[in-house]
């Protein structure tokens, strides 16, 4: 996908929609480094040693439809990634040690996130985890997800 999609060209692309009080007409942002999303947080690979991608892992194209990652701690609204057919694939085959990996993304191209309360972000071709985020500091053993 283009990186200079507005959210009203990127839903209208994908058939995933956003609630009326997000304004349509802004350009949606793609960003090659670290962003969030709710309750979900897009790291570049390099930067986590510990998740690796499983031998022989299946990795599988995202269409512009969609794969939905992960839905809002109520059920509700998900997070979903769409990409322009052979712009990127995605496996959830990995190893995290902190379970928070939902997957790896692989994009050639431009990758988006599209949730219904938060719009959309972009993602720069490269290589990231996506994953859970939780709330506390790093040395706190009693840490929660963040609910979205």
């Amino acid at each position: 996908m283009p990186h200079n999609l507005t959210l009203a060209d990127l839903t209208e692309r994908s058939g995933l929609d956003v609630l009326d009080h997000l304004e349509r007409a802004v350009t949606v942002p793609v960003i090659d480094g670290l962003q969030a999303q709710g309750d979900l947080i897009v790291v570049p690979y390099a930067l986590l040693d510990a998740v690796q991608t499983a031998p022989g892992a299946r990795w599988r194209p995202v269409p512009v439809s969609g794969v939905e990652l992960l839905r809002s701690a109520s059920g509700g609204n998900p997070h979903s990634l769409v990409a322009d057919p052979g712009g990127c694939r995605w496996t959830t085959d990995v190893r995290d040690p902190s379970g928070l990996a939902l997957g790896v993304l692989d994009a050639t191209g431009t990758a988006y996130l599209i949730h219904p309360e938060h719009g959309g972000t972009g993602i720069a071709p490269g290589t990231y985890v996506i994953r859970r985020q939780r709330e506390g500091a790093a040395e706190s053993r009693r840490r929660r997800l963040i609910a979205d």
